[in-house]
């Protein structure tokens, strides 16, 4: 039973990587939410071959009763129905018995919001964050980058040098699943990039004059990784709220990344274009920025539409009758 077990979820993987890119940390959910399934229909003397239906919706019962948050249970169903699915379409089965189970759904959660003063703060603390100028001209490229690109964070801080070269106006960048994306960058990143770069560059020089070997990322570290890790980088951004005076709680990487994108939209940028340069497969998972587009449509009624500005003409005109 054991071999089964690992025989279905290795070859199941495998396609995943194989046919649609999945990313590595998607794998290793998958692995361990099947793992986790497996495990509860061994002690109901189940298995992948045998479980039905009211196994699959007993397992989902038994998850809510860990107390699991919806997103958990959801994404626990997401690999359940996939993997049955899968060894439907190879004939490991003739039959899907997760195919009509529902989901507990996610609660949508708004990103936590910055404000563009905020973020300008923030970048001014970062150009004066460091012990030395390197520092500060690295925190400074950092910080520009992921506004400028709203790219992720692993994917900035692992970001090859070569993905810099050439044409300083666009960036390409790696994402999930090794998809690539161009992404623009505006004047400030580009001046923060190219004077980074003329640092790194002499830093790599430096190195190899000693024989040692010159680094393959823009952001290179003594680490295992080669790399400045995400949790280095976590904690730097932190510092640079405190620097700048805004709510640390509310400061992350990826509150960089939600601003990149609200503060597009507000703007006027279009959520296809926003869901190309934030790497998202799919346009839904985009559409939780719209929340701004929307509070701008009320602002631009309340400001522009004839009746709005009658009942403020008239408003102005009683205050200015009563203090007459």
């Amino acid at each position: 039973m054991q071999t089964d077990t690992f025989h279905w979820i290795s070859t199941f993987l495998e396609a995943q990587a194989a046919e649609l890119g999945a990313a590595t940390n998607t794998l290793l959910a998958y692995g361990r939410d099947l793992k986790d399934f497996d495990s509860y229909l061994a002690q109901r003397d189940r298995d992948f071959t045998s479980a039905t239906r009211n196994d699959v919706e007993s397992y989902m019962v038994w998850c809510d009763a860990q107390g699991l948050a919806k997103s958990t249970r959801a994404r626990r169903l997401s690999a359940i129905k996939q993997l049955y699915r899968f060894a439907f379409e190879e004939g490991l089965r003739t039959d899907n018995p997760a195919i009509q189970i529902s989901g507990p759904g996610q609660d949508k959660r708004l990103p936590k919001i910055l404000s563009p003063q905020e973020v300008d703060r923030l970048l001014d603390a970062a150009r004066n964050s460091g012990r030395s100028l390197q520092d500060r001209l690295r925190n400074t490229c950092l910080m520009e980058l992921l506004y400028a690109t709203g790219m992720r964070v692993s994917e900035l801080v692992s970001l090859p040098v070569s993905a810099t070269r050439g044409d300083p106006r666009l960036l390409l960048i790696m994402g999930k699943g090794g998809k690539e994306r161009l992404v623009p960058l505006s004047p400030p990143a580009r001046v923060a990039l190219s004077e980074w770069l003329l640092v790194r560059d002499k830093i790599d020089a430096e190195a190899q004059e000693r024989k040692l070997p010159a680094s393959r990322f823009l952001f290179p570290s003594r680490g295992a990784s080669g790399y400045l890790t995400r949790h280095r980088f976590y904690l730097m951004i932190k510092e640079f709220s405190v620097t700048a005076g805004v709510d640390p709680t509310k400061v992350t990487p990826h509150t960089l990344r939600h601003a990149f994108a609200t503060h597009l939209l507000a703007n006027g940028a279009d959520l296809r274009s926003i869901q190309t340069m934030l790497g998202h497969a799919d346009v839904a998972t985009t559409e939780i920025y719209t929340h701004v587009l929307e509070a701008r449509l009320s602002e631009l009624v309340l400001e522009n539409h004839p009746l709005a500005k009658a009942a403020r003409r008239k408003s102005g005109g009683s205050t200015s009758s009563d203090g007459q």
